[in-house]
């Protein structure tokens, strides 16, 4: 109920500030201000990370060799009978002498409970913990059970397709042992980016949080856990009292309660950890509904409690405060035009001259949206290492496939919000799509051989 007021509170105030300062001064310039701020912030991020490089060349950190504490593996799975087998095998194979695997079976339908069984029987650092088809839904929940078994000083946590280099942990470790710092989030790459437009967007996002994950370690400001790949320290985790159970990414909700405790969360860009992307739009868009939705209901419920925190950082609380803008900018737009209309239509002015009023918002939206693909084709260029010409069709790409996925879903994600009761369908993301659509034409294949043998014998 506080999220659904809160949102309403905020939608009326921008909704009056446009409507009234419609006629009085041209909100266009209110919306150039709010861009221009960002550009700055932008800069800054820019600035600060060319500063850490070139500090850090001078003056390389000294690895602690000593420092290796016991890490607990957590990886959930849910109908995952596919992928599972293939990523913990994958994750045994990380050179690191201090491990255990926790493989969680959340309620399975399938064969995922049978097969983490048996690699349980098959490596004795791996342990299968079974969920009862009435225990609590959600990844959240899953975690905070195996919390409960687990020896490790720190939890990292993978999906169920996840991938890793057998460096991993080694890259990934050394970032948790400051003792100020909670957690770190490895860098996520797509491994199927080549098999369509969706998966090739899909890792071109992840590149350009990429970009903006480094500038937030940069500045020190508000660096969040990402879900596959993050590393906790046990002690942070009991400050916070475990997962929230009741949240929908449950990454997103402890990156910020981390930050109010006081806790700094770093981005390790060297260490990646690789991931199936979603070949089908229905899925992807069901994925993407879980993100912002857990996303704005996050900054709903921990804003007012983020700005009064005295042990959060005030570098943190402005880099959250200006990342916060990045879903007001799309209402802000909708809302301008949607009223520029309305105006059009039922005042008796000038149309001539609305219509030149109308065409500047839109203009100043198309400059944004230029500034967006550069930021897309500058993270290509830098992280992907992308010829130039291709960069530039990618983020062009990129920018059309965030226009389809963000703007409609933030519309339709504050309407449930407002109007819609609060449930905990975290929209499962669906794996090993391709090799079980690969199983399912093998059967067929393997059916329609049989039928022609039986044809030929009878």
């Amino acid at each position: 109920m506080r999220e659904r007021f809160l949102l309403f509170i905020i939608l009326s105030c921008l909704g009056v500030f446009l409507y009234v300062f419609q006629n009085y001064v041209n909100t266009t310039v209110g919306f150039v201000i709010l861009c221009v701020c960002m550009v700055i912030y932008g800069l800054y991020s820019i600035a600060a990370t060319k500063y850490q490089k070139r500090k850090l060349k001078k003056h390389p950190p000294v690895v602690n060799e000593n420092y290796k504490p016991f890490v607990s593996i957590m990886i959930p799975a849910h109908n995952e009978e596919y992928v599972i087998a293939n990523t913990v095998e994958n994750i045994l194979g990380m050179d690191y002498p201090f491990f255990e695997v926790i493989i969680i079976d959340d309620r399975s339908t399938d064969n995922t409970a049978a097969i983490i069984k048996d690699l349980e029987a098959r490596h004795e650092n791996v342990k299968a913990l079974i969920r009862e088809q009435g225990a609590f839904p959600g990844k959240s929940a899953v975690l905070n059970d195996a919390l409960v078994i687990a020896k490790g000083d720190a939890v990292l946590v993978f999906d169920a397709d996840a991938t890793v280099d057998s460096d991993f942990l080694k890259k990934l470790v050394p970032n948790l042992e400051p003792a100020d710092v909670g957690a770190v989030q490895a860098r996520k790459i797509i491994r199927n980016k080549d098999v369509n437009f969706l998966t090739r967007c899909q890792n071109n996002e992840y590149t350009l949080d990429t970009y903006l994950q480094v500038g937030r370690d940069a500045v020190k400001g508000a660096v969040e856990l990402r879900g596959n790949g993050e590393l906790i320290k046990r002690k942070a985790l009991e400050d916070i009292d475990g997962w929230n159970n009741y949240t929908i990414t449950d990454d997103l909700d402890m990156s910020t309660r981390l930050h109010i405790k006081g806790w700094d969360v770093r981005f390790c860009l060297d260490a990646c950890v690789y991931e199936e992307g979603i070949v089908y739009l229905m899925p992807l868009f069901r994925q993407r509904r879980r993100w912002l939705e857990g996303t704005i209901r996050r900054y709903l419920e921990y804003f007012a409690e983020a700005m009064k925190s005295k042990k959060m950082s005030l570098r943190a609380r402005l880099d959250m405060a200006i990342y916060i803008t990045q879903f007001i900018m799309p209402l802000w737009f909708m809302m301008e035009v949607f009223f520029r209309i309305v105006k059009l239509l039922t005042d008796k002015i000038d149309p001539y001259s609305l219509h030149n009023v109308l065409w500047s918002s839109l203009i100043v939206s198309l400059v944004v949206g230029l500034g967006f693909l550069f930021a897309i084709r500058y993270s290509l260029r830098k992280y992907d290492y992308v010829p130039r010409m291709s960069a530039l069709k990618q983020a062009f790409e990129t920018t059309i496939y965030f226009l389809i996925i963000w703007f409609p879903m933030e519309l339709f994600i504050c309407g449930k919000i407002l109007f819609c009761k609060k449930d905990m369908n975290w929209g499962k993301t669906a794996h090993g799509l391709v090799k079980e659509e690969e199983s399912r034409q093998e059967a067929v294949g393997i059916k329609e051989e049989n039928n022609a043998v039986e044809s030929v014998t009878v």
